[in-house]
């Protein structure tokens, strides 16, 4: 008997509704009904790989039915590491299947964090990717003692490895087709194990002021979540989705894993990351979610691109699109386009919007969003000229990533749109965002405290400032921790000041001082591929980011972008001095998160010297910043820095 049979309807659990209540019966869901769908794509070496919903859910039986016998059982951890592979995902909702939950871990974590990263649900199994990641998990193992037994996906290098000390997820599979085939109900005992209680995913807060808190999410919060979505029309069935996003984020796990099961999509996942962008334009996604910064790279390739075209797509690119930017203000504010404008439009589409579309690959992308973090009005308004009705969402991992999403009839460049369906927020008197929904999480792993400071009466405390509009929209200034003052007891959110600056495609990172002091002042991290550009069509000469950043034309660049950024602030609140920093803020230097946000504590402690000199009236500052190389060596940067004022 096939799994497809075996997945008759109304056999897995169901909501009051009638919709799958985990995402195991989902994939039981989507076996029954579409089994010749397809529900996954891969590409490798160069052609896509498929597998229709029935293939899906044979090969996640077998996955089931393998780690149940090596011993993967219920409220487990599931330790899973690497990029976006089809095969991980199955290896997800198979653990899953054992009421056991995954916690995917960033491919890029050092071998010194990863403990951090298994506190929590004692995790014995581990999958990874491939030999890299096999490696640090068992240097892992001998520090730690845990995980006991190590699953890789990539057979290559795996012949160094000893017998029986770590295994193949083909051998798992064998393994679990012999025990299907050898208990003729495993199958079905597997699709209904799960209920909607169970934990779905063990995810981890971004760590951006301690340690980082594990967060479990349910079944039963992610399916609210996503009918939520679903119902507000942000999502659709039948989706085409890409899956590039890193799979310890939620982004990935909601947006593109639970999604594309709950709603039938078909999810794409790229060869590898550096082929994401040739892929993307393959597959043209109808969905596409991308953070603030990404779709400021976007918009910097076509710049770049428009820059070193010919003449002619120079010129009706700087005729067309800053007409399609006038329209699109004029739409959100309400406005009606002449028929001039409406003509105009049209030819754009077919010479110049359709074009730059197809070469982004988004061609089809009926839904766009960004979120995490403020997005400059100048991008915004650029995507949406083209025809990609970009919008910002709001949410976090407490709450499913799914709170409140811009609509339509809601789009402004400052707000994040209105509460979801199902979605109940307010703001509490100290500012405070607080939001109540049945895909809020119940509480942190193993922590009481955060959990009975996080949560009360059924509200989630975000964390985060704002206030709601007359229509009902939610603006987000920044986190309620970072309300900060000057000596003067001027009040500033540093990060408000910061996402403003980042605006700019020549800026990666800032952080901002002030709290105590008399004025502000910046340290900044300068993009260095798109300052890059910038100085090699003015033939300015460098041979290292440390040299790029110090070059007198760079620093005057930073300088009129912070300058122009004051405008906007009053005048207790400007950047008076600044500091461009001669490396990036670094992950693996703990300077920021693994989603790039900025760790401020650590910044302020590792820049303490520079923060002083910005401050002591100094003119220039000997520094030398501490460095983590690939591979995790470690080492020194010494530069004589300039201290330059706005």
């Amino acid at each position: 008997m096939t799994a497809a049979r075996l997945a008759a309807p109304g056999i897995w659990p169901r909501t009051s509704d009638g919709r799958p209540a985990t995402l195991v019966a989902a994939v039981a869901a989507n076996a029954a009904e579409a089994p010749g769908r397809i529900g996954f794509r891969e590409r490798e070496f160069g052609v896509w790989q498929e597998w229709s919903w029935a293939h899906a859910q044979q090969e996640i039986l077998a996955m089931a039915a393998g780690l149940e016998d090596l011993g993967l059982g219920p409220e487990e951890a599931f330790t899973v590491v690497g990029d976006n592979r089809v095969r991980m995902y199955f290896a997800m909702v198979a653990a899953n299947m054992l009421r056991a939950f995954p916690s995917p871990v960033f491919p890029d974590v050092p071998v010194d964090e990863f403990p951090t990263y298994m506190r929590f649900g004692k995790p014995r199994i581990a999958l990874a990717e491939d030999q890299e990641q096999v490696d640090k998990l068992l240097e892992v193992r001998a520090r730690t003692g845990r995980p006991e037994r190590i699953i890789y996906d990539d057979r290559r290098g795996s012949s160094t490895y000893a017998a029986g000390d770590v295994i193949s997820l083909d051998d798992v599979i064998a393994r679990g087709r012999a025990r299907l085939a050898q208990q003729p109900r495993l199958a079905s005992d597997l699709i209904n194990r799960t209920g909607p209680d169970d934990i779905t995913v063990l995810l981890y807060s971004s760590g951006t002021t301690g340690t980082p808190k594990g967060i479990p999410l349910r079944h039963r919060n992610i399916v609210a979540g996503v009918a939520g979505a679903e119902a507000g029309g942000h999502f659709r069935r039948h989706e085409e989705l890409f899956a590039y996003l890193p799979t310890a984020w939620v982004g990935d796990f909601v947006f593109t894993v639970s999604a594309g099961l709950l709603l039938q999509a078909t999810i794409n996942v790229p060869e590898r990351q550096e082929t994401a962008l040739h892929d993307l334009r393959e597959v043209a996604p109808t969905f596409y979610l991308a953070a603030p910064r990404a779709w400021d790279n976007m918009l910097t390739r076509i710049q770049v691109g428009m820059a070193d075209s010919t003449p002619l797509k120079r010129g009706l690119f700087n005729f067309f699109m800053p007409r399609a930017i006038a329209a699109e203000r004029k739409r959100m504010a309400g406005g009606s386009l002449t028929l001039a404008e409406r003509l105009v439009a049209r030819v754009g589409e077919f010479v110049i919007y359709g074009p730059i579309k197809d070469y982004l690959g988004l061609s089809r992308a009926e839904r766009a969003f960004t979120g995490g973090e403020a997005m400059g009005d100048d991008t915004f308004l650029f995507f949406r000229a083209l025809g990609i009705k970009l919008k910002q969402f709001y949410g976090q991992t407490e709450t499913c990533a799914l709170s409140a999403a811009q609509g339509e009839d809601s789009i402004s460049g400052h707000t994040v749109g209105p509460a979801l369906p199902g979605v109940e927020v307010r703001i509490d008197e100290t500012g405070e965002i607080l939001i109540r929904a049945a895909s809020v999480f119940d509480g942190y792993f193993d922590d009481d405290a955060a959990t009975e400071s996080a949560l009360h009466e059924g509200w989630l405390r975000t964390g985060d400032a704002g206030y709601l509009e007359q229509d009902g929209s939610l603006v987000v200034l920044g986190r309620v921790s970072e309300v900060v003052r000057t000596s003067l007891g001027e009040r500033f959110i540093p990060n408000f000041i910061e996402n403003r600056l980042k605006f700019s495609a020549f800026v990666r990172n800032v952080a901002v001082f002030g709290a105590g002091r008399e004025e502000l002042t910046a340290l900044v991290c300068i993009d260095y591929d798109a300052v890059g550009h910038w100085a090699e069509q003015r033939a300015i000469a460098y041979a290292s980011y440390a040299e790029l950043s110090q070059k007198e034309e760079v620093g005057l660049l930073v300088a009129g972008l912070i300058a122009q950024v004051n405008t906007t602030q009053p005048d207790a609140l400007r950047i008076r001095r600044f500091i461009n920093l001669h490396k990036d803020f670094d992950a693996d230097d703990g300077e920021v998160t693994r989603t790039r946000k900025l760790r401020r504590s650590v910044i302020e402690t590792n820049y303490a010297v520079l923060a002083d000199a910005l401050y002591d009236g100094s003119e220039r500052v000997a520094f030398e910043a501490a460095i983590t190389y690939d591979g995790g060596r470690r080492g020194t940067l010494r530069r004589e820095l300039q201290i330059r004022k706005v």
